[in-house]
């Protein structure tokens, strides 16, 4: 499984481009494998946070596949379809690895300037510098306040 790791600044252009970090573009190629050299991703406005998603096209698919469970013209199948397709949007990224945000997901992410790409394990995000800064701390202290750990320790027997 892939994981998308860390967090990488880089500067968004005037045009709303932005170079995806090489270790993310590395993850997603070998999730998808585009002769051109581009990478595919969905890009959408995160649910919980001021960020944007990026998802890789087999994960999205995966997150699509939950909306089954609902029957097909019910108010809950509806809500949903309408938040979690209405506003994603497939992208490619350049041969340089640049995508374009349009301006709905740069006015949802308050981004700017710069970006900072989280990685979220299968999914990364893409953060307003200090905007990011803020929910890694959030993160960690929700974590240690609520005494979070991951079964087994995170650590292979």
């Amino acid at each position: 499984m892939t994981n998308f790791l860390g967090s990488h600044l880089n500067k968004l252009d005037a045009k709303g481009r932005v170079s995806v970090p090489a270790p993310f573009r590395t993850a997603l190629k070998s999730l998808d494998s585009n002769p051109e050299g581009s990478v595919s991703m969905i890009l959408r406005p995160s649910h919980n946070h001021a960020c944007v998603e990026a998802w890789p096209k087999p994960f999205f698919d995966k997150l699509a596949l939950s909306l089954d469970r609902y029957e097909l013209f019910s108010r809950e199948y509806d809500d949903l379809a309408a938040t979690i397709y209405g506003d994603a949007y497939p992208i490619d990224s350049d041969k340089e690895g640049r995508i374009i945000l349009n301006e709905m997901l740069l006015s949802h992410a308050g981004l700017t300037d710069n970006c900072i790409f989280m990685g979220t394990g299968p999914i990364f995000q893409i953060w307003e510098p200090a905007a990011a800064k803020r929910r890694s701390s959030e993160a960690r202290q929700n974590a240690n306040a609520r005494g979070l750990t991951l079964p087994g320790g995170g650590v292979p027997r």
